[in-house]
């Protein structure tokens, strides 16, 4: 439709896609001592989830936000008391503007959230015992113009994950290392 009106709208594949359904732009996953999986969120992790971009002029949220915009015509919940979302702004996405209107906190997560494993000892007690940053929102693609071919759009809602640099350190080494520390701690006292 918004095609037929002249705005220019293509279509968006998101793999391992979260729903954030309690919007603490985490999935969460409980379990007991045991590790036995609890059910207490109601988030979960899609194969993949599509969505429609299109091209509009922010004027409600200024032009730093103009561009390509996300607009879900298929929501799995309500945004204001109706299912809809969006239009939420891709630059906001990848700059983690979480508090804007239009959704954008609710696609935030479903490309950015990070899987978070929790411990439940009590109903007063947990613990985070495994955090995921890099498993959401991966090959956020497009088909391109004029070919079948795949174009990924990632870099439009997220910066590149932080590579970690793998480092040892010799049995030895780390052996000095807790005597210095133990030598500034009898310093201290």
């Amino acid at each position: 439709v918004l095609r037929c009106l002249g705005i220019p709208t293509r279509v968006i594949t998101n793999f391992n896609s979260a729903h954030d359904k309690n919007l603490n732009l985490s999935i969460d996953k409980y379990i007991d001592m045991s590790g036995n999986n609890l059910h207490l969120s109601e988030d979960s992790v899609w194969n993949f989830h599509v969505w429609n971009e299109s091209w509009f002029v922010r004027r409600d949220l200024g032009s730093y936000y103009d561009g390509w915009q996300v607009l879900d015509a298929t929501p799995q919940e309500k945004s204001k008391g109706i299912y809809q979302c969006g239009p939420a702004s891709t630059r906001a996405i990848k700059e983690g503007d979480v508090d804007l209107d239009y959704d954008s906190p609710f696609v935030f997560a479903a490309v950015n959230a990070d899987c978070v494993t929790w411990i439940r000892y009590s109903k007063k007690r947990m613990e985070r015992i495994y955090s995921d940053t890099r498993k959401i929102g991966k090959f956020i693609s497009t088909k391109a113009v004029g070919t079948n071919s795949r174009v990924d759009v990632t870099a439009n809602y997220k910066y590149p994950e932080v590579k970690e640099i793998p480092f040892k350190i010799s049995y030895s080494q780390y052996k000095n290392s807790l005597m210095d520390d133990r030598k500034i701690l009898v310093t201290a006292v």
